[in-house]
């Protein structure tokens, strides 16, 4: 006969395991999108757990004693994936950041929709840096970096043994806040120039012929040259999408360095 007993143990372990990896999905970029079905996201999580739970053999077990530790235990590696997912999250709201931005300029500002990806009030030009970015981030494979990065985790921050260096955090998302600024402002950089070039010309012409209502004219004209701006820009997404996706894994990386016990 087949003996399926297992002890306790194996179970608590492979029950962490999934812990850490189905919070990485809820928050991580591609994974956790809205209108992907929940079933779905359910059983990539556990068939993930399955793999890894045999790519980590030999176990080492962290025996919880009782009830409050082993809660406090799930707790850790639920903040373990939360976090590590919120790193490439945050670079992920980048190209909102740079879409409010240039419609701001534009004069889009107001043309505020629901983005089905993430459920938040959008602007027309973050919206289509974000399914930009989306599609380069699937040609690219890098979602294949995420699945990758989660799995050596497990190597680097063992189960039961993360440390969190709050210190360290803190200042690493000081930094990356500053990059995050810097990101944004380069992919906006060529719509937010242009039209400050032509708010400057429109503010000569205004003086040269005062008679003209620049206000109805200006509208106009922003809306349209933006939009050709934008058009003529395509090819400039992947070298911008480079540096998206490197503040990415820099940003787990981060994270796994602020979560990483230095003893080990």
């Amino acid at each position: 006969m087949i003996d399926y007993s297992f002890p306790i143990e194996e179970l608590e372990y492979f029950l962490l395991i999934m812990t850490r990896i189905s919070c990485f999905v809820f928050v991580a970029p591609f994974f956790s999108i809205s209108s992907t079905p929940g079933r779905v996201k359910i059983g990539f999580s556990f068939f993930l757990s399955v793999i890894i739970y045999y790519a980590t053999m030999p176990h080492v077990y962290v025996s919880g004693g009782t009830l409050l530790s082993i809660a406090i235990m799930v707790l850790r590696e639920a903040a373990v994936g939360l976090l590590l997912g919120l790193g490439a999250y945050i670079c992920q709201t980048i190209v909102l950041f740079a879409g409010r931005i240039a419609d701001m300029e534009m004069g889009f500002a107001m043309a505020n929709q629901l983005d089905p990806a993430t459920r938040q009030d959008a602007t027309i030009s973050g919206v289509y840096y974000q399914y930009m970015f989306m599609l380069l981030m699937v040609l690219t494979g890098l979602y294949r970096y995420f699945v990758s990065a989660i799995a050596e985790t497990f190597t680097l921050i063992p189960i039961g043994k993360a440390v969190f260096n709050y210190d360290k955090l803190l200042d690493s998302t000081i930094k990356f806040l500053g990059q995050y600024m810097i990101i944004g402002l380069q992919i906006c950089l060529p719509v937010f120039c242009v039209i400050m070039l032509l708010n400057a010309i429109l503010g000569i012409l205004a003086k040269v012929a005062p008679q003209m209502n620049m206000f109805a004219v200006g509208i106009q004209l922003k809306v349209f040259t933006g939009l050709g701006v934008l058009f003529i820009t395509v090819g400039l997404l992947p070298k911008l999408s480079e540096l998206l996706f490197k503040a990415m894994q820099k940003g787990i990386v981060t994270f796994v360095e602020g979560l990483m016990d230095a003893s080990i």
